[in-house]
């Protein structure tokens, strides 16, 4: 299908309405609603974007806090004729949630659960709810919501509805349609209409009922003619309600349910409040059979066949994904268990049901099939439930392993939920490899073999000739498709990229029946246009998120010379091979900066509320701003001039930088790798630059220098926690909280006491690089400014149980003071002077590094900065040769264990012990290894607090601006949980996090070096 462009008029929804509308909008909003009003530049930019290749500025954002707020700001937009547009996380991969409108935001505040009946399987949500949190509140009554989509950690239920969800056990539940039984929702006109089964009806929805029916009617031949007999077809309005079309069926028993009109409808009809859906009963048992194939066609040959097993599930994971998921450490051992020998493409068989037992028989079932089809020796039984639920964090992770690819050019959506009948599922993915190799690229394929709808994205690069072959590419996929009778749009919509395609797959005729109802629910074209109605071209450039040159407004870079090195990302990259270039030859007028700011790719993953660490301060706030998405929207914004002038070093970018806590939790859960700990490190050099270090920068900043001598009168520096009114002081002057309580100064620091104190414990370098080259254990102390000043009785714990175990030790140190990791130079926006401090750190350590003597340190934050920041500071070989020596205490312990090098007797535990991982601890996966050595001890059964961020983050915490959100995050979940168990030992192995426990729940929180200490026997 072409469309001339000459005859295209530029849609509803991508053109902004007249400045005084948008004004007259805000201030209206601001003054009848109680809601969030964000209509400044940023926040027009963090809302112009989601999941996919698009872009379109809105006219504001709007976060409301009640129902009325949503009522009154329909009204207001009504008025001024301001389109709508409802938004839950802001996932869409095809452009359903950015336009011209005024985006209202449903997911901080409209995210409850109003009533779950569990007699009857059903629960009434508020659009903005996750639904993952809706499955933790029904899991306890043995029910799920089985829509199970892979961003369930942060999909909203009100957005899963505007796309007609699918996920990956649809064979068995079906999507989102099946699923929904109700939907209270308000028309344009303002309306609130309750939509559901056509007898239970209103006046009103029962006149569009009646309408929608007649439509039916009218084109009941066109629709046998042309509509897509299968059940992964998401695209247009669902008019089939009265004439079903599905291979699925909207209800089990045949009747008419109003709702299903809305669900997939993208938003377009009408605007929800509440959805009541469907559960199911929460399986009791699975059984998991991975199939080997040794070619990829016989893969998609033999799914018709396992569907016929009646599975629950059947996932496909091509080679190219095997490979990516065998080169990600966290994912390596896992898909290790799945595999024989080389396979080309497994997929993932699941059988579900009450009795584990009787699932066994359908196992041994999909054995002689594959034996059938001449596949023996092909499955690999997985009973077992928890090497089954790692297989599929795997799987769900595909898309993310797929988008990781540095370089300009990236997997595209647009084609990748075509679905086709299995019957010809083999041909058809044949012949689109094909098309990709034709337009010089390949894809990676993977997802619902079960139902003909595979996700796969070619590579292009949407900043050159990228749209040109996506068009390309896209007529030829359109042509298989209708040669093989399957749907074009399979599962995640219709938005800017598949809209245009509707009349190509429904015919004129239909087409204007969708044109018919949308006429009937929204007559003045409020909620979301250019959406399924007239919607634009797919590869109109004005609306890509990297506009091309030939776009009136070609993306560009600013020119920045970054004070990191940030060459890694500057590269490019193979569409094919995905070989990458040199480091620094990617054409980054920024070095590379730009570039690692735009591998965020919006798919929302930073929303997520689970044990991870990403992103506590989204986690308390709840606002875009505050995300590792929305920070990194507004970084490439101002770093592609987008925000004007200097917008990279504006006050408003620091504002929304701010509450960055530098956790780096991104850096360990982003799927495609945006450190926006060490973004910030960049931005802060560059913006303090410009703006000044304030007295309290300089106070955190230089502490390592002046520490030495500040311990010296620790009497005097101490008052300021001692005496009335110093704190409040101390507040107006320097900015650091009355209610927080400052480290205790001392005299006796580690360096000052270590002849008396630790006398043998610590060699010359001499004698420990003697023993070395003898094959002696050894180790290097590495001891930070925060243990070595305010702590030292952490350092001396751990010289005693390393001495004790057999090491010969030794520390550096440098006259008048010790060497600094540039820590807290970072923190405050001081890059040089951090890169004297570290590179000094490195060349002391460097001699013993070679000689491969470990490296180990107590404060994460200061050892890990070895690992991390001093590798893209210009220091060469040598920074990498200390980095592979550098070991927290723990991890060094954990490796010699396993390693049969320490043994140390210890005395049984006498009480509970809880753990918090320090932030940095867990984006370096080095929570595990403090698991284990707290095993060590006898008896002990350590339990980890399930926490992100302690909420100090080095001298964030202690800052007044900071203090409240500081207790938030302290309060989500560490604190609760050291409180309910009174009598537990706290282990922390960060500072900062020890002060947290310490103010905030009263109770002494310990490093597991000071714990292993007192268990040892004497």
């Amino acid at each position: 299908m072409r469309i001339d462009p000459a005859s295209h008029m530029q849609p509803a929804g991508t053109v902004l309405p007249p400045n005084d509308s948008c004004e007259l909008l805000a201030r209206r909003l601001r003054t009848d609603t109680q809601g969030e009003v964000l209509f400044d530049d940023g926040s027009r930019g963090r809302y112009a974007t989601d999941a996919s290749i698009y872009q379109i500025t809105p006219v504001g954002a709007f976060v409301p806090t009640n129902e009325r707020d949503i009522a009154t700001a329909i009204d207001i937009a009504r008025d001024l004729k301001v389109p709508v547009l409802a938004r839950g996380g802001g996932t869409s991969q095809c452009g359903q949630t950015t336009g011209a409108a005024l985006v209202i935001d449903n997911s901080k505040h409209f995210r409850k659960v109003l009533e779950v009946n569990v007699e009857e399987g059903t629960a009434t949500v508020e659009p903005g709810l996750v639904l993952d949190h809706l499955n933790a509140q029904l899991k306890p009554h043995g029910l799920w919501y089985p829509v199970d989509v892979s961003t369930s950690a942060q999909a909203t239920l009100g957005g899963m509805a505007g796309n007609n969800s699918c996920g990956s056990r649809s064979i068995a539940y079906g999507n989102m349609v099946h699923n929904v039984l109700g939907a209270s929702a308000w028309l344009s006109s303002g309306e609130l209409v309750e939509f559901g089964p056509v007898g239970t009806l209103g006046a009103r929805a029962t006149g569009i009922a009646q309408f929608v029916h007649g439509l039916a009617q009218e084109h009941r031949d066109a629709m046998a003619q042309h509509w897509p007999k299968v059940m992964r077809r998401v695209a247009g309005y669902n008019l089939d309600i009265f004439d079903n079309q599905s291979e699925k069926p909207y209800t089990a028993d045949g009747s008419v349910n109003l709702a299903h009109l809305l669900i997939g409808a993208e938003g377009t009809l009408a605007y929800t409040r509440s959805l009541k859906l469907k559960l199911a009963p929460l399986p009791r048992a699975k059984v998991l059979g991975i199939v080997n194939f040794p070619t990829f066609h016989a893969a998609m040959d033999a799914a018709q066949h396992i569907v016929k097993l009646g599975p629950t599930a059947v996932e496909l994971v091509d080679r190219t994904m095997i490979e990516l998921s065998l080169a990600n450490p966290a994912f390596k051992p896992t898909v290790e268990t799945a595999l024989i020998g080389k396979p080309a493409a497994i997929l993932l068989v699941e059988f579900s049901g009450a009795d584990k037992a009787a699932l066994l028989p359908q196992l041994k079932r999909l054995v002689e099939l594959m034996g059938d089809l001449g596949l023996p020796g092909s499955v690999v039984e997985m009973p077992d439930d928890g090497r089954q639920k790692n297989l599929w964090e795997v799987r769900k992770a595909g898309l993310n392993i797929m988008m990781s690819l540095k370089g300009d050019g990236k997997p595209v959506s647009f084609i990748e939920d075509c679905a086709v009948p299995l019957v010809h599922l083999a041909e058809y993915t044949d012949a689109l490899t094909e098309v990709f190799a034709k337009y010089g690229s390949r894809g990676t394929w993977y997802a619902h073999a079960s139902v003909g709808t595979l996700h796969v994205r070619p590579i292009l690069d949407m900043r050159a000739d990228g749209a040109a072959k996506m068009r390309a590419i896209a007529e030829e996929a359109s042509a298989l498709v209708r040669k093989y009778k399957g749907a074009f749009s399979g599962e995640h919509g219709d938005g800017l990229c598949r809209g245009e395609w509707i009349e190509w797959q429904f015919g004129p005729a239909i087409n204007e029946a969708f044109r018919a109802i949308k006429q009937q629910l929204d007559p003045i074209g409020l909620f979301n246009p250019g959406k399924i109605i007239d919607p634009p071209r797919m590869d109109d450039g004005a609306l890509f998120r990297f506009a091309p040159p030939t776009a009136p407004k070609p993306y560009r870079r600013i020119e920045l010379k970054p004070v990191l090195d940030w060459s890694g990302w500057n590269v490019n990259a193979d569409p094919v091979t995905e070989v990458t270039t040199a480091p620094g030859t990617g054409g980054d007028s920024t070095g590379g900066l730009a570039k690692a700011v735009e591998m965020c790719n919006n798919n929302g993953h930073c929303r997520k509320f689970d044990a991870g660490t990403m992103c506590p301060s989204y986690r308390v706030t709840r606002d875009e701003q505050h995300l590792t998405r929305g920070r990194a929207n507004t970084l490439r914004l101002a770093l592609s001039g987008q925000l004007g002038a200097d917008a990279f070093t504006s006050e408003a970018m620091h504002e929304t930088m701010d509450l960055c806590v530098g956790c780096k939790g991104c850096k360990r859960d982003c799927p495609t790798g945006v450190d926006m700990a060490k973004m910030k490190v960049e931005f802060l050099d560059h913006y303090k630059k410009r703006h000044g270090h304030t007295l309290k920068d300089k106070l955190v900043a230089y502490m390592p220098d002046y520490a030495h001598r500040a311990s010296r009168m620790p009497w005097l520096l101490n008052l300021r926690n001692r005496v009335p009114g110093a704190a409040w002081l101390s507040e107006k002057m320097l900015g650091f909280s009355a209610k927080r309580s400052l480290p205790e100064w001392r005299t006796d620091t580690f360096w000052r006491a270590k002849d008396a104190v630790a006398a043998g414990l610590f060699s010359n370098q001499a004698s420990v690089l003697a023993a070395a080259a003898r094959g002696d254990k050894v180790a290097v102390l590495f001891v930070d400014t925060f243990n070595g000043t305010f702590e030292s009785e952490n350092v001396f714990a751990a010289a005693r149980v390393l001495h004790a175990a057999g090491y010969a030790l030794h520390t550096v140190e440098k006259g008048g003071g010790h060497h600094c990791c540039g820590r807290t130079f970072l923190a405050s926006g001081m890059v040089d002077e951090a890169k004297v401090r570290a590179g000094a750190l490195i060349d002391a350590l460097l001699p013993l590094a070679q000689a491969g003597v470990p490296i180990v340190g107590l404060e994460p934050s200061c050892l890990l900065t070895l690992r991390d920041e001093t590798l893209v500071m210009g220091f060469g070989d040598k920074a990498q040769a200390v980095a592979k020596q550098a070991l927290l205490f723990e991890e060094f312990i954990a490796r010699e264990r396993k390693a049969g090098r320490f043994e140390l007797a210890l005395k049984p535990a006498t009480a509970p012990i809880l753990l918090h991982g320090h932030c940095h601890q867990k984006a370096f996966g080095a929570v595990s290894p403090i698991m284990d050595v707290l095993k060590l001890i006898p008896g002990a059964e350590p339990e980890l607090i399930e926490s992100s961020c302690c909420g100090m983050a080095g001298s964030f915490g202690y800052e007044a601006s900071h203090f409240e959100v500081s207790m938030q995050m302290a309060e989500a979940s560490l604190l609760p949980a050291i409180r309910a168990k009174p009598d537990a030992i706290v282990v922390a192995d960060g500072t900062s996090c020890r002060h947290q426990i310490g103010d905030g729940a009263q109770r002494e929180a310990v490093h597991v070096a000071v714990l292993l200490a007192r268990h040892m026997m004497l």
